[in-house]
């Protein structure tokens, strides 16, 4: 049973909204998503998926593009992005899946899992600094960012908890939507409460277009890896388990 992962598939099978602004790369990304993916994963594998999952605007008007990620093996983790406005509570998230039999889904919001050799938590993230943000109105930057690393705690102390009842081996991985060291921005607030938790590696999306950019970058002992789909090729990248032990 393999462990997968892969950020901003940015489904959009019912309102069309393309990624062309993007590049080339983005043309037919759909089908290429679908293809290698069935092409990878299994029913038995699980993949987590760091944001930017659906343009819907509302939970509603997710469900075709969710009975697409449903009809793709495997179980999957969903976390939050940016532009997943259709994201409600959990309570409610959950409640909509059932009703539409998406049985395959778990949302990685505040908690943490246990897969395989692995504990899997994370949050959203955020960059601090206006210049790196395009957002609509005034932002309270530095009161998102407190936000999201209160809720980044909550995750990484529900993963503790976790490795205390008898997962002591299991290693912590963290999933953010926003990378915390990007160019000049570094959130040394993420990354601080990462090693602090025993975090080692770390997974990323949310940049397009940089296909020159390294996959895996290290600061402060921290691995860090940008999973955006284009940049993986929307293949689904194999955390687990790796002939060459590298991830």
């Amino acid at each position: 049973m393999s462990v997968f992962t892969i950020a901003d598939l940015h489904l959009s099978t019912a309102s069309d909204h393309g990624m062309d602004v993007f590049g080339s790369r983005w043309r037919d990304y759909t089908q290429k998503i679908v293809k290698n993916w069935r092409a990878v994963v299994t029913d038995n594998d699980t993949v987590i998926i760091p944001g930017d999952i659906s343009w819907a605007m509302t939970l509603a008007d997710t469900k075709n593009d969710f009975a697409l990620l449903e009809s793709l093996p495997g179980k999957k983790l969903l976390g939050k992005g940016n532009h997943d406005f259709w994201w409600d509570t959990a309570t409610k998230c959950n409640k909509y899946f059932a009703q539409n039999q998406f049985t395959s889904f778990s949302l990685l919001y505040n908690n943490a899992y246990v897969v395989e050799d692995f504990i899997v938590c994370g949050t959203r993230g955020w960059f601090l600094e206006k210049n790196q943000q395009i957002t609509v109105g005034e932002v309270d930057y530095e009161k998102i960012m407190n936000r999201e690393l209160q809720r980044l705690r909550f995750s990484l102390q529900a993963a503790k908890s976790l490795q205390a009842a008898e997962n002591a081996q299991k290693e912590i991985l963290c999933f953010l939507h926003f990378p915390p060291l990007w160019g000049d921005f570094i959130s040394e607030e993420m990354i601080d409460t990462m090693l602090s938790f025993g975090v080692k590696r770390c997974y990323f999306g949310h940049i397009h277009g940089a296909y020159t950019a390294p996959q895996h970058q290290i600061h402060n002992g921290l691995s860090l890896y940008l999973i955006s789909s284009d940049h993986l090729d929307f293949v689904p990248h194999k955390i687990f388990p790796l002939e060459n032990g590298s991830s």
